[in-house]
């Protein structure tokens, strides 16, 4: 069971790391947007829309890294002064609420990426670049944050039980272990 969590935390390690590459032709097709409209007189028609696309995949494909760190969002002024074992128990609690939301994802995203991969869908702009493989990329990255969540299940288990957590399995944050 820890080689299988260890394989999906690396898993999504390296797909955050790959994501973060993305940055850079963000970047430049929006340095590019803004030198064509002030030194050219008019931007060209494709660099902010390919920003956009880009930006839609970095956006969704690293949340399996983010929740093997814990980096979601949490109402911190409680839960930030919780013990390692009562954040586990309050997520634990609370995950069926995740499980819900990861099923309506990934159920409903590869509808929408099954029927726009079916038709080539594209953009309708002027342009008109395909969108059909941003949105195959929703169901990819629920899948990942998915296997992700069940990992991060099993250690919270192993916190509340008082078990040491392997931080290549469920990732750094999980080393903290529960509270003495």
């Amino acid at each position: 069971m820890l080689s299988f969590a260890r394989a999906i935390t690396r898993l999504n390690y390296w797909v955050a790391m790959i994501a973060a590459w993305l940055i850079a032709p963000i970047f430049l097709l929006l340095m590019a947007d803004v030198i064509m409209r002030y030194v050219v007189g008019s931007a060209a028609i494709w660099t902010a829309e390919l920003a956009q696309l880009v930006f839609g995949v970095y956006a969704v494909i690293a949340g399996g890294y983010l929740l093997a760190e814990r980096a979601h969002v949490n109402v911190d002024i409680i839960y930030g002064r919780f013990s390692p074992a009562q954040k586990a128990k309050v997520d634990l609690a609370t995950s069926f609420l995740f499980f819900l939301f990861m099923a309506v994802l990934i159920w409903q995203g590869t509808d929408m990426a099954w029927e726009s991969a079916a038709k080539f869908e594209t953009s309708s702009s002027i342009w008109n670049p395909p969108i059909w493989p941003v949105k195959i990329a929703i169901p990819v990255a629920g899948v990942l944050l998915l296997l992700q969540g069940l990992v991060r299940i099993v250690s919270d288990v192993r916190t509340v039980m008082g078990l040491p957590n392997d931080p290549d399995a469920f990732g750094k944050q999980a080393a903290d272990g529960p509270s003495h």
